[in-house]
């Protein structure tokens, strides 16, 4: 048959092409290519990290660097090996808990406090400790300072920077004055003697001697003496006079007791003067008011002015003079 061409087509029509069929793409590769295969994707390597950290490859640790906190993940397996991952440097004197060596797991808080110079000034007295604590409370409970018993330069929770801190701290003691016949006890700060009577209103007169001495420091529980200055000694005593058994006869009198009280005269001190001849022979208050030399130099004295009757004075113990 001869090939149909333009010319002896005549009436007749050519078939109409049909378009090649599409290929047919397999099932997995239309889903692989759809929109929703990401998140499947995404939720594959969650799943995958999950398992990463719950097989233990990789744990959730806390550092508490200074009070500074923050959260890493780290797969490390001591802590040493965190911090090292962290850039945290430490040394020898500085506080790490858990210990460098001991190992790590999910959950874990590592503790670092870095030491610091705290520089102290006690009652004047300077020194440096080298402590791990954040604020001056927590220093001084490292030191074992009761705040309580303390005035502190700085407030207690005052923070206390890696490059130092200087505190100045008074302590308040209990402390006991006697002057006169009157005993006081007091709170102070003072850090010398002198300090404590001046906090307590007590003028000191001329003469009068304080023991222990002005500059010394009153410890808890110290006895600060005021003693006043002694009448004036115009008249010397002979050497005679002074080489006598005073002692045996202040032993006779009062067993040498410089408070000796008798009320039967009264009579009073070591050599049992009566008001009236004490203040004869200048003595001034009461004879229990002065010390024992006081007492032994207005005897003495009253001994010269009777010209050695002392039968009149000590009836009873004179001759233990030996005159």
């Amino acid at each position: 048959m001869p090939p149909i061409t333009p010319e002896n087509l005549g009436d007749r029509t050519l078939p109409r092409e049909e378009p090649a069929p599409k290929p047919v793409m397999p099932a997995w590769r239309t889903w692989v290519s759809s929109p929703w295969s990401m998140s499947v994707y995404a939720a594959l390597v969650g799943v995958s990290l999950g398992a990463v950290v719950g097989g233990g490859l990789a744990n959730e640790v806390t550092l508490d660097i200074d009070g500074d906190l923050r959260t890493l993940r780290s797969f490390a397996g001591s802590v040493e090996g965190v911090l090292d991952s962290a850039g945290v440097r430490y040394s020898a004197g500085d506080h790490v808990k858990p210990g460098p060596g001991e190992r790590v797991g999910d959950g874990t808080t590592i503790v670092v406090r870095h030491a610091r110079p705290l520089t102290l000034i006690m009652d004047g007295k300077r020194s440096t400790h080298m402590i791990t604590a954040l604020n001056v409370g927590d220093a001084l409970e490292d030191l074992k300072l009761d705040p309580a018993r303390l005035r502190l330069s700085a407030n207690r929770m005052r923070q206390i920077p890696v490059s130092g801190f200087k505190l100045s701290v008074k302590t308040q003691r209990k402390v006991y004055i006697v002057a006169e016949k009157v005993r006081i006890a007091t709170i102070t700060t003072g850090r010398t003697v002198s300090q404590v009577l001046e906090q307590a209103n007590i003028t000191l007169a001329k003469g009068d001697t304080v023991r222990p001495s002005l500059s010394t420091f009153p410890k808890e529980g110290s006895v600060i003496r005021v003693v006043p200055a002694l009448p004036p000694r115009t008249i010397p005593i002979s050497p005679n006079v002074a080489a006598l058994n005073w002692a045996g006869l202040a032993d006779c009198e009062s067993h040498g007791n410089p408070k000796a009280y008798n009320p039967g005269g009264p009579y009073y001190g070591m050599y049992q003067f009566s008001l009236p001849m004490w203040r004869a022979v200048g003595g001034t208050k009461t004879p229990i008011d002065w010390p024992a030399e006081e007492q032994t130099y207005r005897a003495q004295l009253l001994f010269q002015r009777v010209q050695g009757r002392w039968q009149g004075q000590w009836p009873h113990c004179g001759a233990r003079l030996g005159a």
